[in-house]
């Protein structure tokens, strides 16, 4: 009603993702019996049928999971480390590792899914994903962003990357010139791949069959993805880090992940009354901003820090201290991304996925998980359907970066999915991706609904801000033209690209009502953004 989506809520199941069939997928699962564990696998499955662009099960992600039956909050880490045979040393540029199979990463996704079912799923494997296998096999038609991404995809490739394209195309364009609204994308191989696994089991692809073919692929293709690296790939279960947020806490990833910088954030602005400030005037925007930017800094400084470290830099002292940078009103200049010192924009990293799932016993999970780039590496196995990531373009090629790859060394990656309780009773289910926007996104959204009371999905549509390195920031241009003008006069090199845009995330979460369990979900319309419930 009045020109808003309406409220979508259950008692029972929910599941907020960014293409219709993966939220309906998850929900079927749900409907079947199953619950947020088994959900969220049937999701994820889904996604690389209809997102292929944005992650699959040849790529990484991490989960942050509500287990009802121990009254605890987990994370699951399925992102792998650098392959045994990376050549450090032979690569000078990020951009040599953007496309081409010696960017490819250990794939972990399938891991990370598989773990999620055996722990504390009810429904097999099969089971859970059968609503994928229907999808691929049958076909789907394509959505806006689909055909976008598409065909974005293939003049890059037709321009820059001519020795990709015919493979690719076949399993993605089915021959044609461009793709079109309406078009019926069909993924047999892929079927089949997840019949085998289905059937299988993680093995196909962590030492079988689709694993040989995919080392044969990259060795051909000068990757150096190996079959010990597959065999050595496990999901681990971590313990988050929490920090408290308007009486809520917050639980994310602990390190390697980036997913600190979100909850320093926080910290700071916890000592800040923003509530009694205008919603999206200068000074509730400034002030956020700034948080955000030397939170970021911080993140890069100190990037993977050790349990003791960790503590330190969310402790009252530093964060004492960068409140006091923050209020103090000169104009702040740093860092945002991967590096200290300012890089080229070499390629966008925000085709990633992030997606919720919640049921009525109290399980949660919330999954952020990517390819890496759009449609990774570029690299395909078509005999199998599937397309390799470029994750290693996440890390830095010259040495003395926090972040060096280093044959068997942990990647950091921003991602950053939370869950959080008050009272130890689920609350708020919540990711985005964005790269190393994620941590900044997540911030703007949770002073929207926290510190201003917009419901989720308001607190979502609001306008979002990206920073960048320096003092850019790039802001959708749904503001008054006043409060971008007093933005810039408090230092803030402002840009208003589009007044919608992808740069700022897409994010999907649930929320529950602690006095009569509903649960009520919320997705981004900056996506394909979709709720489903039972």
């Amino acid at each position: 009603m009045d020109g808003k989506r309406p409220t979508v809520a259950s008692l029972n199941g929910i599941v907020a993702a960014a293409h219709p069939h993966a939220a309906l997928a998850g929900a079927r699962v749900l409907a079947e019996g199953g619950n947020a564990f088994d959900a969220a696998a049937a999701t994820a499955a889904a996604l690389n049928v209809v997102e292929p662009y944005m992650s699959g099960l040849a790529g990484m992600g991490m989960a942050t999971c509500r287990i009802a039956a121990e009254k605890r909050i987990r994370t699951l880490d399925f992102v792998t480390r650098v392959p045994s045979r990376f050549p450090q040393g032979k690569f000078k540029e990020r951009s040599e590792l953007a496309r081409g199979a010696q960017g490819c990463g250990t794939p972990g996704n399938l891991a990370g899914w598989c773990e999620l079912v055996r722990a504390h799923g009810r429904k097999t494997l099969a089971e859970v994903l059968a609503p994928a296998i229907k999808l691929a096999r049958d076909g789907f038609p394509l959505a806006e962003y689909n055909v976008a991404t598409i065909n974005e995809v293939k003049a890059e490739f037709s321009r820059s990357r001519p020795d990709l394209l015919p493979e690719w195309a076949s399993l993605y364009m089915s021959g044609a010139e461009r793709v079109g609204l309406g078009d019926v994308l069909r993924q047999p191989a892929l079927a089949d791949t997840l019949e085998a696994i289905s059937s299988e089991g993680p093995s196909y692809l962590y030492g079988g069959a689709l694993g040989r073919a995919l080392v044969a692929k990259s060795e051909a293709s000068g990757g150096c993805l190996s079959l010990h690296d597959l065999e050595a790939v496990e999901a681990r279960w971590l313990d988050p880090i929490v920090e408290t947020y308007r009486r809520l806490k917050v639980h994310t990833l602990p390190p390697p992940a980036e997913s600190f910088q979100y909850l320093l954030t926080l910290r700071i602005l916890e000592g800040v009354e923003l509530g009694k400030l205008e919603r999206n005037g200068v000074d509730h925007l400034d002030t956020v901003y700034r948080a955000i930017r030397l939170a970021a800094g911080v993140r890069i400084a100190d990037n993977n820090p050790d349990p003791e470290r960790l503590h330190s830099l969310l402790g009252d002292g530093n964060v004492d201290r960068l409140r006091r940078r923050v209020l103090d009103g000169r104009p702040i200049e740093g860092p945002t991304e991967q590096f200290v010192a300012p890089q080229p924009v070499l390629m966008a990293h925000e085709h990633t996925t992030s997606f919720s799932t919640a049921d009525g016993e109290g399980n949660a999970v919330c999954i952020t998980q990517s390819l890496g780039s759009p449609f990774g590496c570029g690299v395909v196995v078509p005999e199998h359907g599937i397309c390799l990531n470029n994750f290693l373009n996440w890390g830095e090629v010259v040495p003395g970066g926090r972040n060096h790859l280093v044959p068997k060394a942990e990647l950091a990656l921003p991602l950053a999915p939370s869950i959080a309780t008050r009272d130890g009773d689920l609350t708020l289910v919540l990711g985005t991706p964005g790269s190393s926007g994620i941590c900044q996104t997540q911030t703007q959204l949770m002073v929207q609904h926290l510190d201003f009371g917009l419901p989720l999905q308001d607190a979502i549509d609001a306008p979002r801000a990206r920073l960048w390195d320096g003092r850019r920031v790039q802001i959708e241009a749904r503001l008054p033209a006043a409060t971008l003008d007093a933005l810039r006069a408090k230092g803030h090199e402002v840009e208003t690209p589009l007044p919608w845009t992808m740069a700022v995330g897409g994010m999907h979460g649930i929320t529950r009502n602690a006095k009569t369990g509903a649960l009520a979900g919320a997705c981004d319309p900056r996506r394909d953004g979709f709720v489903a419930a039972i």
